[in-house]
């Protein structure tokens, strides 16, 4: 079984909402990245908090019979990535956020921006 990306969008921004994620930011970069087509960042309140939800993302994944590519992070992270192929999962703390500024970065509208300048 093979997931549309999206299906992955909707799996990892409703499982980063069950469990309490807070600012989700979904960025398309498919047009500027050539690893992913979509790019989710999510802040966490603890290093505790940022562990459980990446832990959250990658078992919602096998549950749904697409193993991870990858899951990184520290002993104490305070950033956890998870890699699921065409889709790149952040979830940060509050400062790990604020110092990397993912978003800026990459230079992206989040969809959401997208959609409400659409309208």
């Amino acid at each position: 079984m093979s997931m549309d990306i999206k299906e992955v969008e909707a799996l990892i921004v409703n499982t980063l909402e069950d469990s309490k994620g807070r600012d989700i930011q979904v960025m398309d970069v498919k047009g500027i990245s050539s690893f992913a087509d979509l790019m989710v960042v999510a802040t966490g309140t603890s290093t505790t908090h940022v562990k459980s939800l990446g832990a959250h993302v990658e078992k919602a994944f096998k549950d749904a019979g697409e193993q991870p590519l990858g899951v990184e992070a520290g002993p104490q992270p305070d950033w956890v990535l998870v890699d699921l192929g065409n889709a790149i999962v952040h979830v940060m703390t509050e400062g790990a956020r604020a110092h990397y500024a993912l978003e800026k970065l990459w230079d992206v509208k989040s969809q959401a921006a997208a959609e409400v300048e659409a309208e």
